[in-house]
């Protein structure tokens, strides 16, 4: 007797003939869909049997993809949709491995209480994928339970564990480097390098790139810490009317801050690139007035959560050994840096 096939969201979607987003928004409890398409795609989930709204008993060929709701809490649609590319990146890397991606968000009063999802206790899963960023003490909650584990994109340095990122230091150092080579000296830093190790590591990527070129950090230029989950509009406003002087380009922790750091210079009469030069990282699709394309790192997507399936079933029970997958980011050239003066 053949392997039953794995629902997924696309399957939802098409018996429902509505977009794959929609599903998504609708098993992810996320507004965007109405009350009435909610129960809609819930009920068509339960009757198809897709991961733990199944009415039949749950098999173990289930992985759990544990998804904080502040990654999907940013309201600029590209951010995103960054993460959810991601997510169903993972959910099709699982099926291609004949496994099934359970989703199971994880809203702000759980992660406060240190609450696991019910699937946690309610399905059998073969291990968990923890994507996203959260806190240090939900982190360890999901760390300490007895099966495998990888996270994925962010991870907590103080908890030895399989994870899978992004190559930052050394999509950082050539972005930082792309900067130089078109003749900039005086380069800012901007990103929440207090939040999240992907910040932290393009941070060092960016002071590695300047060490190694001999270029002096002007710490006026630098801004690392943030009080919330990303940088606001009126925090980078606030940053640029307390500089005397500005560099002649900014690294960006992310795509999100190198178009809102563009907008707020736009409003003081600097344009990029021939005001100043800005690369940022992810290559998250802004339309941005005037024309204006980020140049900046693309994050392999598709072959980070690939890895990160292939990671977790590679490991032997409850493995917390420290192993670190990076997977490189290329360089996608826009408008925003100005060309080389010979």
């Amino acid at each position: 007797m053949g392997r039953k096939k794995k629902v997924s969201m696309q399957d939802i979607a098409d018996h429902l003939q509505i977009s794959k987003n929609a599903v998504s928004l609708a098993l992810l409890n996320k507004k965007g869909v109405s009350e009435e398409m909610r129960n809609r795609v819930l009920q068509a989930a339960r009757e198809m049997g897709y991961g733990s709204y199944s009415d039949k008993p749950p098999e173990s060929g289930n992985i759990l993809v544990l998804v904080p709701e502040r990654i999907m809490s940013y309201q600029d649609n590209d951010h995103f949709q960054f993460y959810h590319d991601m997510i169903w990146g993972l959910e099709r890397s699982i099926r291609k491995k004949g496994l099934n991606a359970v989703i199971a968000p994880i809203d702000r009063d759980m992660e406060s209480r240190l609450e696991l999802p019910r699937h946690c206790s309610d399905i059998s899963y073969h291990g968990i994928i923890l994507f996203g960023i959260v806190d240090m003490d939900y982190a360890r909650t999901v760390w300490e339970l007895d099966t495998p584990l990888v996270m994925l994109d962010s991870y907590h340095r103080d908890l030895p564990c399989p994870v899978v990122a992004s190559a930052n230091i050394e999509g950082a150092y050539e972005a930082v480097s792309v900067l130089i080579q078109a003749g900039h000296r005086e380069i800012g830093f901007i990103g929440p390098t207090n939040l999240t190790t992907s910040h932290e590591e393009r941070w060092f990527g960016y002071w590695k790139a300047m060490q190694d070129h001999k270029l002096v950090i002007n710490d006026d230029f630098i801004l690392t810490s943030s009080p919330g989950f990303d940088y606001t509009e009126q925090e980078i406003g606030m940053f640029l009317d307390g500089l005397e002087e500005k560099p002649g380009a900014f690294f960006c922790g992310n795509d999100r801050i190198a178009y809102l750091l563009a907008r707020q210079l736009r409003k003081r009469g600097l344009y990029v690139p021939e005001g100043i030069s800005i690369v940022g990282f992810d290559d998250l699709r802004y339309e941005e007035e005037g024309g204006l394309k980020m140049t900046t790192m693309r994050v392999e997507k598709e072959k980070m959560c690939d890895a990160a399936a292939t990671l977790l079933l590679s490991l032997s029970g409850s493995s917390r050994d420290a192993i670190h997958q990076y997977v490189r980011p290329t360089l996608v050239l826009g408008n925003s840096v100005r060309r080389p003066v010979h």
